[in-house]
């Protein structure tokens, strides 16, 4: 009975841990996966279960005879729909509807669980987002196609580079001098009128919303090492967006 005990305690921390960790990859707030993973060990009778959440790891322990045990966070996306079944499955196992080993088995086939939108809709998405926002902000009717198109490619440029290349910032740096050069040119071509505005709601896709509100709600929730980490990411984010348009506006 011993044996099955500590296997079943291991089972619950590496369920604990493993929601912990997708649901930081898929950009969810620190008090969002400090809350779900204690539900996650009070629903499996582990009320005494401790656990440290940081945007770059995780570590919980159990009871004196599991060690505790460390989880690096290596990347960062965002995926609402990763944090919503993470959720769904945290409330199910709540409700005895599955048990620990089929949660656990879920989150490790996350990936085939939760659908991937297709580029294509990506690419809709982004034109729907980056087009409307110029008539919004700068009542300009004109540039809503031209800059729905611009912001599509732009996402197109930042979504094949993030396959090949780990280092978000220098996807969204490339994506911005990509998007700055196509608004330059449809102006210069006639296909729209005014740059700036081309290029400001075609860069709304790439901006970092998400982490700025994040790091905002962290940081009121008292998680000041998350809070200022996410925040200092943000801005990272924003300097490269902004870097790269400053280049390609000076030299064009």
């Amino acid at each position: 009975m011993e044996n099955v005990s500590i296997e079943y305690e291991q089972c619950v921390i590496d369920t604990c841990v493993l929601a912990g960790k997708i649901m930081i990859e898929s950009g969810s707030e620190m008090t969002r996966v400090d809350d779900t993973i204690k539900r996650i060990a009070k629903n499996a009778g582990m009320e005494d279960a401790k656990a440290y959440i940081t945007i770059t790891g995780i570590i919980m322990s159990g009871s004196r005879n599991i060690g505790a045990q460390v989880t690096p966070i290596e990347k960062r996306e965002f995926d609402m729909e990763k944090i919503a079944k993470v959720n769904q499955l945290s409330r199910q196992f709540a409700a005895k509807s599955i048990s620990i080993e089929d949660f656990h088995d879920n989150l490790v086939h996350i990936d085939d669980l939760v659908a991937k939108f297709p580029l294509w809709l990506q690419m809709l998405g982004a034109a729907m987002i980056s087009g409307p926002l110029v008539l919004v902000f700068r009542n300009n009717l004109k540039d809503v196609i031209i800059t729905g198109i611009v912001g599509m490619l732009g996402w197109l440029v930042y979504y094949l580079l993030s396959k090949y290349i780990r280092v978000r910032v220098l996807s969204e740096f490339v994506a911005a001098i990509v998007i700055a050069v196509l608004a330059v040119l449809v102006v210069r071509f006639g296909l729209g009128t005014k740059v700036d505005d081309v290029i400001v709601g075609s860069l709304m896709p790439l901006v970092p919303g998400i982490p700025v509100t994040n790091s905002v709600r962290d940081a009121l929730s008292g998680n000041l090492i998350s809070g200022p980490a996410r925040g200092i990411e943000a801005l990272i984010s924003a300097g490269a967006l902004g870097f790269g348009v400053a280049i390609v506006l000076h030299f064009m």
